[in-house]
């Protein structure tokens, strides 16, 4: 929805009520990590030779990286943190801040940012209306691609989640096309600046986009956004990481994270595979960092992230290109692709999609089922019960860790935008047969787990009844490296969606499990080649390059409670 939806770059705070059968870990914070193995020549001197200084050096004849609006990265400030900032405390705040990212990243500040601090009400409105114009044919189109996720079923519409949860989880944002940077106040009479991390991450993001334009770094689908983001936010994550280690060593630093409470999500599938980003991308940052200092990490913005998987496994960048799959449409006269006005028809969920796709189930029933061993998905610290700080999450697994790409086509009628009933074929590569097959087996795990039954003689084809949150029905074909997933509402729609789909009938088979024997097994393939267009897919995620973390993660292990920034 890139005509509708402003480039944001935002701090999130999510909050959600799964508590893991593990034991619970320390808060951390998402631009958190390991202190950097190598450190480069241009680097920050040493902590202990930083000490905030009440007595400021004289101000440069020149601007200097390190120094900003009078105030120098180490410079101790007079200010009452008692009621909140002033506006003049906040100004000289700020310019510290300023100044300290600098001294960080290494990269001077072209011109001054200006801070606004609004309450989350304010900020509530102002997410709503930034989803207020979208089309009915793009919420088809996110209702379609986040239910093939088991995200949301037909009764919810998927951009009025997003925009909730954005709504409840923002810290602050910085906008590239309004440079705009906003923080988000939990006081609503009187909002103030309190964290200077999340300052620090939005004021990392405006520098971003100073040197390198981040409103021309854009992706056509969920996977290139949360690619990009894996940069984006990877980065700011990272520097916010080495921003926090000096606090209390080195700088005295304003209560670094304030108080990060936002609110309820309202669909924390949708939250956790906009994370990954943040979970992945200050390691990748990192493992760029360790190759060659901030100069190694300078030069992927002149060559981004092709796909998720490049961020989960650095050592895949730049030499694992996502394969490019088409979908034929095979579709009868009732069925057709759905269309969107000026952007791409289809979708891809990468890697980290596919992934939370069969992690969600954990969180969703309150941690009562796991199709992934949660143990495997929490990254703790050797010998401890604490997250790994710049790599808290492992989103790879054995159904997903084969994924070379994936393409989401999806299907309506011309009653779709009434009854919101929908189909798709899903087509996917992998890097082998025995990848393939491992992605099947968990596929066909997730579905059991949704309730559904096989259709006794059609090999492939199960039914999810209509009781159930996700009444549909489905046909999975293994080819070789290639999958392909029909959804259709009923067993009759199946070949109609996709012609290669068995010519099955709803007579075929009965809720309690009383099936035909009718024998109409067939198969399908990923087909000939798509249409191919260079807009977005319509997903409101996809224009906002990142959502920070420097909300942080907090207490994941133990409450499930993320926090992020954009």
């Amino acid at each position: 929805m890139r005509t509708t939806i402003t480039l944001l770059i935002a701090t999130l705070l999510v909050a959600t009520a799964a508590t893991p059968a593990v034991a619970a870990a320390s808060p951390a914070a998402t631009t958190d990590a390991a202190e950097a193995t190598a450190v480069p020549a241009d680097a920050s001197p040493a902590l202990d030779q930083e000490e905030d200084d009440d007595t400021a050096p004289a101000d440069p004849d020149d601007d200097v990286i390190g120094w900003e609006g009078g105030y120098w990265h180490n410079e101790s400030l007079d200010v009452d943190r008692s009621d909140g900032l002033n506006g003049s405390e906040r100004e000289r705040v700020a310019a510290r801040s300023m100044a300290r990212v600098e001294e960080v990243r290494g990269l001077e500040f072209e011109e001054t940012v200006p801070v606004e601090v609004i309450s989350r009400d304010e900020y509530r409105n102002i997410s709503m209306e930034r989803f207020r114009n979208t089309s009915g044919e793009e919420r088809l189109h996110q209702n379609v691609k986040w239910e093939a996720t088991f995200f949301v079923n037909e009764t919810t519409d998927a951009v009025s989640a997003q925009a909730s949860n954005l709504g409840s989880s923002v810290l602050g944002f910085y906008s590239p096309e309004e440079d705009r940077l906003v923080i988000v106040s939990e006081n609503q009479t009187s909002p103030r600046l309190e964290g200077e991390l999340t300052l620090g991450h939005e004021f990392h993001h405006a520098l971003q986009d100073q040197h390198y334009n981040l409103s021309s770094i854009r992706a056509n689908t969920t996977d290139g956004s949360n690619a990009n983001s894996g940069l984006i936010e990877g980065d700011a994550s990272y520097v916010e990481y080495r921003y926090e280690q000096r606090c209390g060593e080195a700088w005295d630093c304003l209560d670094p994270r304030g108080s990060q409470q936002g609110g309820e999500l309202a669909n924390f599938g949708l939250y956790l595979v906009s994370f990954q980003p943040y979970s992945d991308g200050a390691a990748f940052v990192e493992h760029r960092y360790d190759q060659g200092g901030w100069e190694a990490v300078n030069e992927v913005y002149d060559a981004t992230p092709e796909s998720t998987e490049q961020v989960i496994y650095p050592d895949r960048y730049l030499s694992d290109s996502p394969t490019n799959v088409t979908v034929e449409d095979r579709s009868d006269d009732e069925w057709s692709v759905l269309e969107l006005n000026g952007s791409i028809d289809h979708a891809s969920l990468g890697e980290a999609g596919v992934f939370t796709m069969f992690m969600y189930p954990f969180y969703e029933s309150n941690q009562q089922d796991q199709l992934i061993d949660a143990r495997s998905f929490f990254n703790y610290q050797d010998g401890s019960q604490e997250l790994d700080p710049i790599d808290p999450l492992n989103f790879t697994h054995r159904y997903t860790e084969g994924w070379d790409g994936d393409r989401l086509v999806p299907y309506v009628t011309d009653d779709s935008a009434e009854t919101n009933e929908t189909g798709y074929v899903w087509a996917s590569a992998w890097d082998s047969d025995a990848d393939a097959e491992q992605f099947v087996t968990g596929y066909r795990e997730l579905l059991e787990y949704r309730g559904a039954e096989s259709v006794d003689g059609y090999d492939g084809v199960y039914r999810i009844p209509d009781s159930g949150e996700f009444g549909d029905a489905f046909y999975v074909d293994r080819r070789g490296d290639r999958v392909v997933v029909v959804n259709a509402p009923t067993l009759n729609d199946l070949s109609a969606v996709d012609d290669d789909a068995p010519d099955v009938s709803e007579s075929d088979w009965t809720p309690d499990g009383e099936e035909s024997s009718d024998d109409g097994e067939t198969t399908a393939d990923d087909g000939g080649s798509g249409n191919e267009t260079t807009d977005d897919d319509g997903s409101g995620t996809e224009d906002m390059p990142g959502f920070g973390i420097g909300a942080a993660l907090v207490a994941l292990a133990a409450t499930a409670l993320l926090a992020r920034r954009t």
